[in-house]
């Protein structure tokens, strides 16, 4: 029998990968001081022994400024490595590759905590407040607070931000990283035009928006060890007029690709309102066409993700060339043996496997039994 596409081995570079499963990246909010805590390690452990063949942590800040909310987590400093480490370990222990997404939240930083409503904080010290910074100085909501516009220099700052957080990433064992360039964060604000409205070297042409994202991508891809892979999330449409097109995206994809990026990691949305367009109304695997396109006319491989809830989906976009990898978020919070499930459904060859032999060996004695009754 045939091996289903979605548990065959993918080669990153000198990565080997056993599946194509990959936890997405899925802020907690529960980081103090931008440290993780022992709510990360056991939120990863659900995901470790579930069978995935990749897992990221979280969008982890490369400077204090860069968090979402104060309970996000960051790697901005040296102490903050071995709370990651701990959690690389643990994953690698269990045959799952250990990633990490590192990013900077820009003109959509300083929020209160999700279940607090996620507003913009007040704008002051006396509720947590900290300035935000973008490329230029708009707001990204109605009375939101206004960015502070970053000049060349401190441009300069946050790409070399972004290449200590990825130094500090690779000393506490990461097997690969991801660049946040999505959802209305700082690099995705540059490349928009909705956002940019900047005239010199980092504005209006495509070239200059997109400049500040392969900057600090050339500066991670430079430190990154040759024999493992980068990837980097996009929000591959605005879904406004004026904003981002899928055509933008795939030229910045070709000039990833360039610079060594391995794969591209395809979301939507997020320049305005939610972070993304899951708390839309839209349909399974709405965001799958995007991978497809960029897979095609860059010629890099893609990460799909965005309510692929179930098997036969997943193995359907990766027989039909549409992506290489898929990733699941929220179905995993439900579900964290999700490639177990993935496994029986799709007729893998001794599905119990998927899991550790802690478990397989069990599971594989009451099949039989429930196949006898």
């Amino acid at each position: 029998m045939a091996i289903p596409q979605l548990f065959t081995p993918l080669a990153l570079r000198g990565l080997t990968l056993k599946n194509r499963i990959v936890v997405a990246p899925m802020c907690q909010y529960a980081a103090e001081g931008g440290f993780v805590t022992d709510w990360h390690y056991q939120h990863h452990c659900r995901f470790a022994i579930g069978g995935a063949g990749l897992a990221f942590v979280e969008a982890t800040a490369v400077t204090p400024a860069g968090r979402i909310t104060r309970g996000c987590s960051g790697l901005w400093e040296d102490g903050q490595i071995a709370g990651l480490a701990r959690i690389a370990t643990m994953y690698k222990s269990h045959g799952c590759a250990a990633g990490i997404q590192i990013g900077h939240a820009g003109r959509r930083a300083s929020c209160a905590l999700p279940w607090d409503g996620g507003a913009p904080l007040g704008g002051g010290p006396d509720d947590g407040a900290w300035p935000t910074v973008g490329p230029s100085p708009l707001a990204e909501r109605d009375n939101g607070p206004v960015p502070h516009e970053l000049s060349p220099t401190e441009i300069a700052a946050h790409v070399t931000a972004f290449a200590d957080a990825a130094r500090r990433a690779l000393e506490a064992g990461f097997d690969t990283i991801e660049i946040h360039g999505a959802h209305g964060y700082l690099l995705h604000s540059f490349i928009s035009p909705i956002a940019n409205r900047r005239s010199d070297d980092f504005g209006g042409s495509l070239a200059n928006r997109m400049r500040f994202a392969l900057l600090v991508s050339h500066a991670v891809r430079a430190l990154w060890p040759a024999d493992q892979p980068v990837f980097y999330r996009c929000s591959a449409v605005d879904t406004i007029d004026g904003g981002l097109t899928l055509d933008d995206t795939i030229a910045l994809a070709r000039a990833l690709k360039q610079i060594g990026i391995d794969v591209i990691d395809c979301s939507s949305g997020g320049i305005n309102g939610p972070a993304t367009l899951a708390q839309h109304k839209v349909g399974f695997g709405y965001q799958v066409p995007y991978a497809e396109a960029i897979r095609n006319q860059a010629r890099i491989k893609t990460m799909a993700v965005g309510l692929i809830t179930e098997p036969a989906l997943a193995e359907q976009i990766l027989a039909q060339g549409q992506a290489d990898l898929i990733a699941l978020a929220r179905e995993l919070l439900a579900d964290p043996n999700w490639p177990y499930r993935a496994a029986l459904q799709l007729g893998l060859d001794n599905p119990h496997g998927v899991l550790p032999r802690n478990y397989a060996l069990t599971l594989a004695r009451r099949a039989a039994i429930l196949a006898d009754s």
